[in-house]
């Protein structure tokens, strides 16, 4: 029989990508926002996963979802068609991090931390055999005042966040194994993106293990070039850069992910979310100053060293005698980007504040993806990746349509999710594979 499972706080649907690789049948899933909930059962049902028929998302706040809802959305979807539902094999799920950063204290009334004892809420009710809870690194160092569990035991100050789940966890009747922090790069996901883990199973159930890493060494991992080198726009670059699909993007390409039909889905060639932000020549000439492997401090520095030939970026140029045009001259301009050490003041005439942009280096993996794409760019072009583009270096499948706003900014972010936050904020499905991979043999065994 399939293994059922539920996703919560399922996101865009990463978790839940990964677990259907592994074999696994969503019976229900949920979030909070409507921009997510369009991407999502999208992908299901291109799945053959139908909200009523074969599964059932709902789209609510989890302090707002009664377990007994959850049941009876189970029971009442027709594949069960009035039998009884069997037991919950396993609970997959990311309570949002912001609450867990590793930024001073933690109080036990932040609302960010109710839903992580709501988690644990749905779990003692619903009483699945496996339970799987993913979080960010700082999550493994946070501590908590005065936090009061769900069963009502109160933890002394300062207390470990880990230390208090495994607890709680014992006393809902479940064992855990020691938490640990996974990167992804090291399951052929072309991103260095570390996630703290915990797997928690009932007593008398088989224990399950954490994966073993398929692409431990440098050598091994999937790099950026791997991943995204076909997705190159300008064709004079694509013609000197890019040769043969490697053997990560036909996967891409041809699918990983089993529909309930029985086979993959194509992208058939189409390449879903790969529209470019419009960079002005002066965005462009600041973007090209960027070698590979180069950060905005260090840029920077080589700058400061090195100096630089500004007269070579005319937009450049402009930009700095705008800003500077009462204090030096054309050519004074041109001769101090020239001459090393070059002041802090002309170089920040030319640069934004922004501190953290990053230039893909094509031949290792890529830092961690986030929900701003300007923070990085491409190796290949002077732009910033597209959400396809990110979507690779997550390892989702070409065939998976993200909907909704490409971007958004301002006061809507707190509202919005777009397609970057939908990118940014998702578990790696091939990460999500390896782990639910074990929980299934653990199933078997």
């Amino acid at each position: 029989m399939t293994p059922i499972a539920i996703d919560l706080f399922c996101g865009a649907g990463g978790f839940s990508e990964g677990v259907i690789q592994a074999g696994f049948h969503i019976v229900f899933s949920s979030d909070l926002s409507i921009d997510v909930e369009k991407t999502y059962t999208h992908r299901h049902e291109q799945l053959g996963f139908v909200h009523g028929v074969n599964t059932y998302f709902s789209r609510a706040d989890i302090n707002e979802l009664p377990s007994e809802n959850i049941q009876s959305a189970i029971q009442g979807i027709d594949m069960f068609n009035g039998r009884v539902v069997p037991q919950i094999d396993v609970i997959f799920g990311g309570p949002p991090c912001q609450g867990f950063s590793r930024a001073g204290r933690r109080n036990q009334d932040d609302p960010r931390n109710r839903l992580f004892r709501e988690y644990l809420r749905v779990v003692n009710d619903i009483n699945p055999k496996y339970v799987v809870m993913e979080n960010v690194e700082g999550f493994m160092d946070t501590k908590m005042d005065g936090y009061v569990g769900l069963t009502g035991h109160e933890y002394p100050e300062r207390s470990l966040m880990p230390e208090i789940l495994m607890n709680e966890f014992s006393l809902l009747g479940y064992r855990t194994l020691q938490p640990e922090i996974l990167d992804a790069s090291n399951y052929g996901v072309p991103q260095r993106r570390k996630r703290a883990i915990f797997i928690a199973y009932l007593d008398g159930q088989t224990a399950p293990a954490y994966p073993e890493p398929t692409t431990p060494n440098e050598e091994d991992k999937v790099n950026v070039f791997d991943a995204i080198s076909d997705l190159i726009v300008d064709t004079n670059i694509k013609e000197g850069t890019f040769r043969s699909h490697s053997q990560y993007q036909l996967e891409s390409i041809n699918g990983r992910t089993m529909s309930l039909a029985n086979n993959t889905i194509s992208s058939n060639g189409h390449v879903y979310n790969h529209d470019l932000s419009n960079h002005g020549p002066l965005i462009v000439e600041r973007f090209s100053l960027f070698r590979e492997g180069e950060s905005s401090p260090m840029l920077k520095k080589r700058i400061k060293d090195n100096g630089l030939e500004i007269i070579e970026y005319p937009h450049l140029l402009e930009e700095s005698k705008s800003a500077l045009k009462n204090i030096f001259s054309t050519e004074q301009i041109i001769s101090g980007f020239a001459t090393p050490p070059v002041s802090s003041q002309l170089i920040e005439s030319i640069l934004t504040k922004k501190n953290n942009r990053f230039r893909y280096n094509r031949h290792r993996v890529s830092p961690t993806v986030v929900t701003l794409p300007d923070d990085f760019l491409s190796p290949f072009e002077n732009r910033i990746p597209s959400v396809r583009e990110l979507a690779r270096l997550q390892s989702f499948d070409d065939s998976f349509e993200f909907l909704g706003k490409r971007t958004t900014g301002g006061m809507r972010r707190g509202l919005e999710v777009p397609q970057y936050s939908q990118v940014g904020n998702a578990i790696p499905p091939l990460l999500a594979r390896a782990i639910a991979i074990e929980i299934r043999n653990a199933l078997e065994n």
